[in-house]
């Protein structure tokens, strides 16, 4: 009998999907949160079928289960764990242990390498649909779909999270079985149009929700959010970018997410200090008393981020004449471009204005330090018109 015991994410479900494929009903499949992992490893290893091949694919044990699944293989058990994290690397120092971030100059996935590895055992036969699944997971999982602009990967994911889990993997085996080419049939096209434009809205109200917390020295945007973390996280980020990292709370689920678009930054490194891990950019990990503290109690006392004015025609980002910003007091911030200096910033209580060399730096400054948004058009002329006036009387 074959085990399989794999995250209940997408790149989870396609392993799921290519060992239903290789094995049919001789496996038995069990999706599991990050959490979940360790207690359903436990419960198989005290079985004790060593007749039994346990695979482990998109997850990583603890200690504790490492050692016992050392002591299990020494005594003749079959296990063979294959992951992508980089959070997990320090596993390939077990022999049953599996763990790539990359394969053929590419970011890997817990697909495409189970896959790969189903391919080598002779266990699965290569057709086009599923060479097609497999490549939409892998660039939905890395975000290497928004590079490439194929939307089919992020429809998948979105088709993934209309359907108890179950029922999309009997839609994706039909999809698959005797196929060549893998689509959409139209009622999918047409449900997927209408899921889009939810997720629009969906994260359109959450962009007004995210707060700004320093923690460890890093800015984070706090937001509490049960879905679509992914395309959320990406969004929050791009319209934020001064915060380092995007923190994703599920109160609910004892459960927070960790989103960046930046590379100075490794998110996997924070989750670790609450019992997570993952990606550089993409993670998770439990939302612990320390967690909790940090990013839910302290942040509630705040107000959330306002969002920049975005269809302005004169108050414009990066011109050299200047643009203004305002914060929650009402006060005015100025960046401009001063000849000798630079980028520099009028605001009252600075006492030194700051210079710098491009204006997103100057930008990131006033949005940390004040937390102030883009006004729109009407300040802006108005604040040119008095600056205008001080000059000519020379005050």
């Amino acid at each position: 009998m074959y085990r399989l015991l794999t995250h209940n994410d997408l790149d989870g479900l396609g392993c799921g999907i290519l060992a239903r494929l290789a094995f049919g009903k001789d496996i038995e499949i069990q999706y599991n949160s990050v959490s979940g992992l360790n207690p359903q490893v436990e419960a198989f290893l005290k079985k004790e079928h060593k007749e039994d091949i346990l695979w482990i694919t998109d997850l990583s044990v603890n200690e504790k289960n490492a050692e016992l699944l050392d002591a299990y293989a020494a005594q003749g058990g079959k296990v063979k764990l294959i992951d992508h994290h980089k959070s997990a690397l320090h596993l390939n120092e077990h022999e049953w242990a599996s763990v790539q971030v990359e394969e053929d100059g590419k970011q890997a996935s817990a697909t495409s390498l189970f896959y790969r590895y189903l391919q080598a055992e002779g266990k699965i036969n290569p057709t086009g649909a599923v060479d097609a699944f497999v490549e939409l997971v892998r660039q939905m999982d890395t975000w290497e779909w928004e590079r490439n602009g194929n939307m089919q990967a992020k429809k998948l994911n979105d088709l993934f999270y209309l359907y108890p889990i179950e029922e999309f993997e009997e839609i994706l085996l039909h999809k698959l079985s005797g196929s060549e080419t893998f689509s959409f049939d139209d009622l999918e096209e047409k449900i997927l149009d209408l899921e889009e434009k939810k997720i629009e809205r969906y994260i359109n109200g959450k962009k007004r929700e995210v707060y700004q917390a320093v923690i460890d020295g890093y800015y984070a945007g706090v937001i509490h959010a049960e879905s679509h973390h992914s395309e959320l996280g990406n969004a929050v980020a791009k319209e934020y970018p001064h915060l380092d990292y995007i923190a994703i709370c599920m109160v609910g689920k004892k459960r927070i997410s960790f989103r960046t678009i930046h590379d100075h930054i490794d998110v996997s490194e924070i989750a670790k200090k609450y019992d997570g891990g993952g990606h550089k950019k993409a993670s998770g990990a439990v939302l612990t008393e320390e967690a909790f503290r940090q990013f839910v109690v302290e942040t509630f006392k705040t107000e959330p981020l306002k969002r920049d004015f975005a269809h302005n025609q004169s108050n414009i980002k990066g011109q050299e004449a200047g643009c203004l910003y305002q914060n929650r007091s009402g006060e005015p911030i100025f960046i401009y471009k001063d000849p000798q200096k630079g980028w520099a910033i009028e605001a009252r209580g600075l006492k030194q204005s700051p210079s710098f060399s491009a204006f997103e730096e100057a930008e990131k400054f006033v949005k940390r330090q004040f937390q102030a948004w883009l006004t729109h058009d009407e300040a802006y002329l108005e604040y040119m018109d008095k600056k205008k006036k001080r000059s000519e009387s020379g005050l």
